[in-house]
């Protein structure tokens, strides 16, 4: 069964630059959504990322963060964490409504909109291979490492 093309999208980037989907046709992409910044699962998660970011690009493969908070916090995060790869900026949900990430969660009793911790595998001839939705932190990266392995 074929997968559905991952639709393409044009975020500002850490670094000063912008990330267009389409411009990494021909190369393998993890895109991981996660709700917020400085956040202690988003932290950790971002950690296991960067670990193994040396891995996933011995692969050929680009790994690339997506949450809505602005650039300049997405730096902030960066830089503290010394994550080797860029994190994108979507506040206005563009690639969160492409990737369908946006869920109403319950927080201390009252519903908010927010990210679903997410990530998707996007094979080099930019079909979706893999997706996993609502992501437990631990072992995920490794997990995600260990599919784009067989690819």
């Amino acid at each position: 069964m074929d997968q559905p093309n991952a639709l393409d999208f044009d975020l500002p980037a850490t670094g000063g630059g912008s990330v267009k989907l389409s411009d990494y046709k021909g190369r393998g992409v993890v895109l991981y959504f996660y709700p917020r910044d400085n956040t202690p699962g988003c932290i950790t998660e971002g950690l296991n990322f960067r670990d193994l970011h040396p891995l996933f690009q011995a692969l050929g493969w680009e790994v690339f963060g997506i949450s809505r908070d602005s650039v300049k916090t997405h730096e902030g995060f960066k830089a503290r964490q010394a994550f080797p790869f860029d994190l994108l900026s979507d506040p206005d949900e563009v690639a969160c409504a492409a990737f369908g990430v946006m869920k109403v969660k319950n927080m201390y009793g009252k519903p908010v909109r927010g990210i679903e911790r997410s990530t998707f595998v996007i094979a080099p001839d930019g079909a979706i291979a893999k997706t996993w939705r609502g992501v437990k932190v631990p072992g995920h990266a490794q997990e995600v490492l260990e599919f784009v392995r067989t690819l």
